[in-house]
């Protein structure tokens, strides 16, 4: 049933960015406002229910308190903004590969695949899409959003040498991830691949991105999520809603409160792109950190 919803959701998905570049309005603007928005309501809830997988883990080390992972999850992520005001360099480049992992995997893991050995590295390589489509199309745009965040790409990464075959090799990669005969699911991975690349080659990157971890990948994430606590997702989705609200609400209110200091110091646009992606980061490490510990067990 979920694998038919995504199928689904990939079409829909893949139809919306062919129809929406067809406008010059959205070709030609970044939207920095509403990409903002975007990701502070659908964008950061996908991830609102670590603290329902928190209490799961903390019952499988038999750990009583629940504040033992609050402090632990909340602790995490303000250690990896202090990396980034200690060495932006540093925690871009892992944000960058974890985040290239991340994508990969969660937009592909409802695949049931044997091939465990390499997995992980098919993962990454589908999930560098997200990174190197944006250098690939808006090299000059990407590069200015990596200086907002204090951060230099080396110049032989951003040549289209190696650009280019590295965004051939993240759809081809694909076959790998699954092999098995269902159409339907190879569809679904190369819909989402040329989505990307659609986005990518009409839209600014910052409105490429919010479409692509808003509507493809933290959807796609809900919806597993939905499922997992009801087979009817209409049913699920009214209980999935009242359980994320209190974390989407406290954490986009502290993005807001951020936003208020720094916006003087920087301006309105780098200090949304800063919130952004230093604020995901954040976010992002506890968040893998946490599934993979709930997975293992």
């Amino acid at each position: 049933m979920i694998n038919k919803i995504n199928f689904f959701h990939s079409i829909i998905f893949f139809n919306i960015c062919i129809f929406f570049s067809a406008f010059e309005v959205l070709r030609n603007n970044s939207f920095i406002l509403f990409s903002f928005f975007l990701i502070l309501t659908i964008g950061i809830s996908h991830g609102a229910l670590d603290h329902e997988k928190g209490k799961k883990l903390l019952k499988i080390y038999k750990i009583k308190n629940t504040e033992v992972f609050y402090i632990t999850y909340i602790g995490i992520a303000i250690f990896v903004i202090l990396i980034w005001i200690l060495s932006p360099i540093l925690l871009l480049s892992l944000f960058l590969i974890v985040a290239a992992y991340h994508f990969g995997k969660e937009d592909s893991d409802f695949i049931e695949t044997k091939n465990a050995n390499f997995l992980e590295i098919f993962y990454f390589i589908k999930g560098s899409l997200v990174i190197s489509a944006p250098l690939l199309f808006h090299k000059d745009e990407t590069i200015e959003i990596f200086k907002m965040l204090n951060f230099s790409i080396d110049e032989n990464i951003m040549a289209n040498n190696f650009l280019i075959p590295l965004v051939i090799l993240s759809v081809l990669i694909n076959f790998l991830i699954y092999r098995g005969n269902n159409n339907d699911l190879r569809s679904i991975l190369f819909l989402d691949s040329f989505s990307i690349i659609i986005l990518n080659y009409f839209f600014n990157p910052i409105l490429a991105f919010t479409i692509y971890f808003c509507f493809l990948h933290s959807i796609r994430h809900s919806l597993s999520l939905i499922s997992e606590i009801n087979k009817n997702l209409m049913k699920g989705f009214p209980i999935f809603l009242r359980k994320i609200i209190p974390l989407t609400v406290i954490t986009a209110i502290m993005y807001l409160i951020v936003f208020y200091f720094i916006s003087e110091k920087f301006g309105i646009d780098e200090s949304i792109i800063k919130i952004i992606f230093v604020g995901l980061a954040s976010l992002t490490f506890p968040h893998i950190l946490l599934e993979f510990m709930v997975e293992k067990k």
